[in-house]
């Protein structure tokens, strides 16, 4: 028995009011084709409900990737994991899984410039985004800047407790602009702040001995690297760039 103009359109509004988008949209095209192919309720029902729950989930990482500031063009997908050493390769596949994040843990790449560091870390965040995770994504100069402003109007507090939000944050390029004493101090209470509190991601060209030149002093040098690296995973990616190999093969083709 077919519905009449009235209760169809009730059942428009009971789905407007249900929040179920999909439903609306499909729920005559999907009738038909439980119509067609003899389906019973249950499996009609199935079919929108799972449609529903498709396009949810696809929304929402598309809101978590974009809220992440993440390049988008830095995915897994498009970084040349093959260049990377059988170690390397293993420990992303693990770090994919996400299970690190629960635990609270943190992934310290480390490496010369173009060796794929940011790439790589970026690449494992939008899987995290893909499971359903917040990341937040910044560079180490620009996050710096963000905290500076912060406490100067007074609100660092509420800037921290709002990183705190994300299951991980990433900090790229981490001692590339050498932070001046108030932007250190900065620096280390984010990261003090975030001790055992979430993951933080960070790329860095600057090996742990000399991280002094960030940080100004060595009680707070070490402060910070022990909060860092106390649970850790330590990604070291001595490869040859990536970007100069790149450059070489444009110019063996060009010749």
């Amino acid at each position: 028995m077919r519905m009449n103009k009235q209760q169809h359109q009730q059942l428009i509004e009971l789905l407007k009011e249900l929040h179920l988008p999909m439903f609306r949209e499909y729920h005559q095209e999907f009738a038909q084709k439980a119509s067609a192919d003899e389906l019973g309720y249950e499996e009609y029902l199935y079919e929108l409900a799972q449609r529903e729950c498709e396009v949810r989930r696809a929304n929402k990482i598309a809101r978590l990737v974009k809220a992440s500031k993440l390049p988008l063009e830095k995915t897994l997908q498009t970084f040349e994991l093959d260049r990377m050493p059988l170690k390397i390769r293993r420990q992303v596949k693990v770090l994919c899984e996400g299970n690190f994040a629960d635990r609270r843990e943190n992934i310290l790449a480390f490496g010369k410039p173009g060796s794929g560091k940011t790439h790589l870390l970026c690449g494992i965040c939008h899987e995290l985004a893909r499971q359903g995770r917040q990341v937040y994504f910044a560079t180490c100069d620009l996050i710096v800047q963000e905290l500076l402003r912060a406490k100067q109007e007074l609100i660092l507090d509420k800037l921290l407790k709002k990183l705190s939000r994300y299951d991980v944050l990433m900090i790229d390029d981490f001692g590339y602009v050498k932070q001046n004493r108030e932007e250190m101090e900065v620096l280390f209470t984010l990261l003090a702040h975030r001790y055992e509190r979430g993951s933080v991601l960070l790329t860095s060209n600057l090996p742990f001995s000399k991280w002094e030149v960030i940080f100004k002093d060595p009680m707070t040098t070490a402060a910070a690297i022990d909060r860092l690296v106390h649970h850790s995973v330590i990604v070291e990616l001595n490869v040859p760039s990536y970007r100069a190999e790149h450059a070489r093969k444009r110019k063996d083709k060009e010749l």
